[in-house]
């Protein structure tokens, strides 16, 4: 995982229409009732619950406490792990996950978790960021941390692969690619853009200590041309990568 972290509150106010989003990448997964699902990064379990709504037998894992407590409010079996280690062994229907794997590194890993984690002919379905997602806003992000003299890598945490570069992770990880693509989907950000620099890369802002505001201005002031619209709305450059595969 990155060095990032998580507060759950803060994640749902200001970046809550990630799970609102997720909800049509259930359609990919065709949970049926009586399933046995695992939700890999189910942050605070709002995705997990609607699996639970549908009658699957539901389990959710995350690296962050935070998001773990949220979810264990909901009544959500949601336990405390990191994805790139699961210890699950021929128990899932399918493994599900959303807007979490562009923060996991060792991708391969994950892979062959969840292919341990499936049963025989088992799916696993979901979406995260694929190549060129928010390049305008880590671009801007980069540049700013070159001018200020900090350490720009902090303006990525995420690891956003090519349609060609996971089918080959899944491939190679025992699994056959049922479907896969990547979109553009500029999404409206309740906040304006400084909520979700402060959610999502609050580790590139706190680096520069007593100068983290000038920072945020900085980065805002260069985003506004093309990620503010003329009625003030601002945008995440989203780029999506949306996935289903079968255990071969």
């Amino acid at each position: 995982m990155t060095g990032q972290t998580w507060n759950s509150e803060s994640y749902q106010r200001d970046t809550g229409f990630v799970s609102a989003y997720g909800e049509d990448v259930l359609s990919w997964l065709a949970p049926q009732p009586g399933e046995r699902i695992l939700d890999i990064g189910c942050g605070d379990g709002v995705l997990t619950k609607k699996l639970v709504d549908l009658g699957a037998e539901t389990v959710g894992i995350d690296a962050s406490a935070s998001f773990i407590e949220s979810a264990k409010e909901t009544g959500i079996d949601a336990r405390l792990m990191d994805a790139q280690r699961l210890t699950f062994e021929d128990e899932f229907d399918a493994v599900f996950t959303n807007a979490a794997m562009h923060w996991m590194l060792d991708k391969p890993a994950v892979i062959a978790g969840v292919g341990r984690a499936l049963k025989p002919n088992g799916r696993f379905a979901g979406e995260f960021g694929g190549f060129g997602n928010v390049a305008a806003l880590v671009s801007t992000m980069r540049a700013v941390g070159d001018l200020m003299g900090g350490d720009p890598e902090l303006a990525q945490p995420g690891e956003y692969p090519t349609v060609r570069a996971f089918s080959k992770m899944l491939e190679e990880g025992g699994f056959v690619v049922e479907d896969i693509t990547t979109f553009y989907r500029p999404t409206p950000l309740p906040h304006a853009v400084r909520s979700w620099l402060k959610v999502m890369r609050g580790p590139f802002f706190e680096q520069f200590g007593d100068r983290e505001e000038e920072a945020y201005d900085h980065v805002e002031k260069a985003l506004a041309p093309c990620l503010r619209d003329d009625q003030g709305q601002w945008f995440a450059d989203y780029v999506r990568l949306r996935f289903r595969a079968r255990l071969a």
